[in-house]
């Protein structure tokens, strides 16, 4: 047993109870108010984090409640470890309270355990490792993190005018070995005047696969039950929304002109593109009553070789040639970084280290925290394979999966930092 493992045996049951306050807090997006920039949850989850820092050694940074850093030495931040502790809503499907960190045998049951809570408590305990073990450094590093990965980062859009990040930026916010790749991302609102009394209500959030949809016509309600999962993997879940279009046997134009646009079954979007697209993912993840409308949320991905400009032309033109109206559509383009840059090739070979298998370079359907940063990669935290149920009922972590994340990322700070 190295004498990093060692440690996080010794500190494993304060790791774990830093992961249950952090579970124990709502932080999904709010109101936001005078110096709550997306609400007061978020910002109660960074304050504790940053004070847990604080009370480790560490030299904390709270940039005005968007987001806030830890160093853990003196030295100029090569390296950065980016993690977020917004989640998203809970929904429904628990077998335990979401908010309530729940331990059945070595899995660890909350909100936020895989994504991304419990990176965030083991980047901590990695970065104490090295500091308390006295490993030398040659380099700086620098903890990070957010409150609104969510809901667009932006809280990583404002800290960045405030604070440049260290040149070298990992995110425990995907899977290993290492995400240098991530498709393009593109978001649509739309909206139809309702000609039915009809009242629905699904989704909550843009980027998972709504899990239920409740309709209302005239008295009869009928509540459509799915399956979550990440808007990048819809082929895991199955859509509540899409479930009732294909049953609805009405009359209302409004419904209709949604209907077939979005096809039960279809995640790779063939309604839309007319075609079997292959690396693509489309997913109507919002549709809800609002007064006398009915609104609605899309999201894509799309492969590297795609812009944004042409897959937004493409769905804009079959919504509004259905009769919908466009309210926004929003994105960003694919992502990469050279997969034989030192940093990455350094993050493989950790990885090869630690977990004793082949490590490789891979590209995602979904966003990760560093899609809008250059030379960022994913780097963790779900393994080859593994499932946390991410964004679904039931999210875990595994104890193990917990303590072999904090030795990851102490020895990646070691390799890179040394």
């Amino acid at each position: 047993m190295t004498a990093i493992r060692k440690y996080l045996e010794e500190y494993k049951d304060e790791m774990i109870e830093l992961l249950g306050e952090l579970v124990a807090i709502p932080s999904i997006m709010g109101e936001s108010s005078d110096n709550m920039p997306f609400g007061e949850n978020p910002v109660n989850a960074l304050l504790l984090m940053l004070n847990r820092c604080k009370q480790y050694g560490f030299s904390v940074d709270n940039v005005e409640n968007y987001a806030g850093s830890a160093d853990i030495n003196d030295l100029e931040p090569a390296l950065g470890i980016l993690t977020h502790l917004d989640v998203v809503p809970a929904g429904s499907g628990w077998s335990c309270d979401p908010y309530v960190l729940t331990r059945r045998g070595n899995k660890l049951i909350g909100r936020g355990t895989i994504d991304d809570k419990g990176p965030a408590a083991a980047a901590v305990f990695a970065a104490r490792a090295v500091r308390e073990l006295k490993i030398p450094l040659k380099k700086g590093v620098r903890l990070i993190f957010g409150t609104n990965e969510e809901n667009g980062s932006s809280d990583l859009s404002y800290y960045r005018t405030k604070r440049k990040l260290p040149p070298m930026v990992f995110t425990p916010d995907g899977e290993y070995p290492v995400i240098n790749g991530e498709k393009g991302m593109l978001r649509v609102y739309f909206s139809t005047i309702l000609d039915e009394n009809v009242e629905i209500s699904a989704g909550e959030v843009i980027n998972a696969v709504p899990s239920m949809c409740s309709v209302k016509i005239r008295d009869d309600i009928t509540v459509y039950s799915g399956k979550s999962a990440h808007a990048s993997t819809p082929e895991k879940g199955e859509n509540a929304i899409t479930k009732f279009l294909s049953d609805y046997r009405g009359n209302s134009r409004a419904i209709k002109s949604i209907q077939q646009c979005f096809q039960h079954g279809d995640v790779g979007g063939q309604s839309i593109f007319g075609y079997n697209s292959g690396n693509f993912t489309c997913v109507l993840s919002m549709l809800n009553t609002v007064e006398n409308s009915l609104k609605g949320g899309v999201d894509i991905r799309y492969p590297l070789d795609r812009t944004k400009a042409d897959v937004s032309r493409i769905i804009c033109e079959k919504l509004q040639s259905s009769g919908l109206t466009i309210e926004s559509c929003e994105g960003s383009e694919p992502h990469y970084t050279n997969e034989n840059s030192e940093f990455v090739r350094k993050l493989i070979k950790v990885y090869e280290k630690v977990s004793g298998e082949k490590g490789k370079c891979i590209t995602i359907g979904g966003g990760t925290y560093v899609h809008e940063i250059d030379g960022g990669v994913a780097f963790g935290a779900e393994y080859p394979g593994g499932s946390g149920n991410m964004h679904s009922a039931d999210e875990f972590i595994t104890i193990e999966s917990l303590l072999k994340n904090a030795e990851i990322m102490a020895e990646a700070i070691i390799e890179i930092c040394s």
